[in-house]
């Protein structure tokens, strides 16, 4: 085990400290077994056992230094040393003492040998075997011996080190004062890699946890303060310039609450690498990021249900928009079950091609990423693509999905969202797709902007096919997704960026928020019956100014002190706050098998005068766009002036 292959050629130490290791593990082990000997025979030595011991000591030396070097105990840095180091060491010295017996075994033979043929006389038994216990005596004490110079090296390294950081606390650049939440496993790894990099990072003045029976104790000379709910006390006491928070098992909500406590002090805020990672001889520091927007606002992640979602393997599935923010994640989390080939179907070839690349270089072309590029308005290319590769399951990403953009192109909107999922709806069906699965948005639900009425009718054109339809339709209702083209997140950073100020529409405007990665959709296809509105619990909205101000603060900054937040008046189309259900929708209600994933019933609607508006889409005269929407959608409502 511990003379394994390592993968590469082993550095071999040179110079002082490679020489000073030598001749100290020489000098230890010939000088113990030259007193170990004195001390049994009642500290007397005869000329005789003097030589004797004089001439083992070439193969003493060859064996404790040997086995050294073989189990690689002069490549440790000792200064960084651990258990496994010292266990190493250990096994060395026993190893090398095993082989000094037989040595002195086999030697005493020859020479009892040639005692017998008369080449040798009595006097003359150069080589014996010693007392079992001086054996004993010497791997023990060469151990603890070795152990204690090579601690020794490496206290001298911490006293040294400490000592430069009192004198750099008296200089002019002072180093970071550190804070810890969580003494647990990620705790003590990242204060033992600030003591290994001398502490260039800073240096760890305290820690916090919830466990009791913690406070008070210390790990690697830094102590246990306090409880988590006393982050503020313990900055202001230890002067923190900079938190670290280690704690990877715990609840969501416990989570966002410390990191906002955290956030509020001022002082920069970094979260450390998870345990599992640090096993796989991740670093806990350099694996360490400061803490974003996202860690303050996600909510615990959706678990997906495999079982559910192992529609998908061996399968091929397309998904229309799929070089998108939320299409090109869609992708990502398709993947990891196993398809046997993803269909990238998008009119923007570069974030196709750039999400191929990247599916690629992770899964090894296993599953098979195929881009295609054509628009869903032409139902004769999407057809092309379909008898191509004619996919078990498809994902409608595809749409127009800017709100004050779509307001000022309506007619563009309705050609591209609901003309769109019609001609993939339909060619879905004609081809005999199993499962039809449209991403919608919770402003479709009461809509008053042209984005969330098309995605209405979005909504109803897949009502209509799954009423008649083999293929199994259904749409998943999202709230706003953090960090996707065209969120207020990119927009944020980019106006911090110019050094503000940040421009908020109104102070009481709110949204439900949800992170990328925490779609429902993949699951979704699994459960649809047909017909269903899959709604995912988004928790509660947040206030579009507090995400500003969590924002500036993240920065460094003071929010309206070092950065300004102005309010520009609502957009049109915009909302004060959204809704994730319509009211006809709540009664038929229910969850599903994921207790965070909510189903309504399809609600009644004239399917005949939908698909006669959708026949009149090509023909409509831009001006009359908005009149047609709400032809479909009786409440969607806009300002007619």
């Amino acid at each position: 085990m511990f003379g394994a292959k390592q993968k590469g050629r082993p550095k071999i130490r040179t110079g002082k400290k490679l020489a000073a290791l030598l001749l100290s593990d020489f000098l230890t082990s010939n000088v113990l077994y030259f007193l170990m000997v004195f001390v049994h025979w009642n500290f007397q030595m005869d000329a005789t056992q003097l030589l004797r011991l004089t001439l083992r000591v070439p193969f003493v030396t060859l064996a404790y230094i040997g086995f050294n070097a073989l189990l690689r105990t002069y490549n440790t840095l000792w200064k960084y040393a651990g258990l496994y180091d010292m266990i190493r060491f250990g096994i060395s010295g026993l190893c090398a003492t095993a082989f000094v017996f037989v040595c002195d075994y086999a030697g005493m033979k020859i020479c009892r040998a040639m005692m017998a043929a008369g080449e040798l006389a009595e006097n003359q038994l150069y080589f014996n075997v010693l007392p079992y216990s001086i054996y004993i005596d010497v791997a023990i004490f060469f151990v603890a011996v070795g152990l204690l110079i090579r601690m020794a090296y490496r206290m001298a390294r911490m006293f040294s080190t400490e000592q430069r950081r009192k004198e750099n606390k008296k200089g002019a650049s002072p180093e970071k004062n550190l804070l810890i939440i969580g003494a647990g496993h990620v705790g003590s790894a990242l204060i033992s890699e600030l003591q290994m990099t001398e502490y260039r990072q800073g240096f760890p003045v305290a820690i916090l946890d919830d466990d009791p029976k913690k406070i008070g104790q210390f790990i690697l000379r830094t102590p246990v303060v306090g409880t988590c709910d006393q982050i503020r006390e313990t900055v202001l006491k230890y002067h923190i310039d900079q938190i670290y928070f280690c704690i990877t098992e715990i609840d969501g909500a416990r989570k966002r609450e410390l990191l906002e406590q955290a956030v509020d002090t001022g002082c920069t805020v970094k979260t450390a690498a998870d345990y599992a990672e640090i096993g796989n001889k991740k670093s806990a520091l350099k694996e360490s990021r400061q803490v974003d927007i996202l860690d303050l606002l996600s909510r615990p992640p959706v678990e997906l249900d495999r079982e559910v979602c192992r529609y998908l393997t061996g399968e091929t599935v397309l998904v229309t928009g799929g070089g998108g923010s939320i299409g090109s994640e869609l992708c990502r989390q398709i993947a990891r079950y196993a398809p046997k080939k993803i269909v990238i179907f998008d009119i923007y070839e570069n974030n196709a091609y750039t999400l191929k690349n990247a599916l690629d270089a992770q899964y090894f072309g296993n599953p098979q990423i195929e881009i295609r590029i054509g628009s869903v308005r032409e139902e004769r290319r999407l057809r092309e693509v379909f008898e191509e590769f004619h996919p078990t399951s498809v994902f409608h990403a595809a749409a127009h999905k800017h709100v004050p953009l779509m307001e000022d192109s309506p007619y563009e909107a309705i050609k591209n969202n609901i003309l769109g999922t019609y001609n993939t709806a339909k060619v879905a069906d004609e081809c005999g797709v199993r499962n039809f699965v449209l991403l919608s948005t919770d402003k479709a639900v009461n809509p008053t902007n042209v984005m969330g009425a098309t995605k209405r009718c979005c909504e109803l054109v897949v009502q209509h096919f799954a009423k008649f339809s083999k293929t199994k339709f259904a749409a998943v209702r999202f709230g706003n997704v953090l960090g996707s083209n065209g969120s207020v997140i990119p927009l944020f950073k980019e106006q911090l960026e110019h050094g503000g100020p940040l421009t908020v529409t109104h102070p009481d405007i709110t949204r439900y928020f949800m992170t990328i990665p925490e779609q429902l959709v993949v699951q979704a296809g699994g459960l649809a019956k047909g017909g269903e509105i899959f709604v995912l619990d988004m928790g509660e909205p947040v206030k579009i100014v507090t995400l500003a101000e969590k924002l500036i603060k993240l920065s460094g900054y003071e929010p309206y002190v070092d950065i300004d937040i102005q309010f520009t008046g609502l957009r049109p189309g915009e909302k004060l706050y959204e809704e994730l259900i319509l009211p006809s929708e709540r009664e038929g209600m229910h969850k599903t098998e994921n207790d965070k994933i909510f189903v309504t019933a399809p609600g009644a609607f004239d399917e005949d005068e939908l698909v006669r508006h959708i026949g009149m889409i090509c023909d409509l005269l831009p001006a009359d766009s908005r009149k047609f929407l709400k032809e479909l959608v009786p409440n969607y409502k806009f300002d007619k002036a």
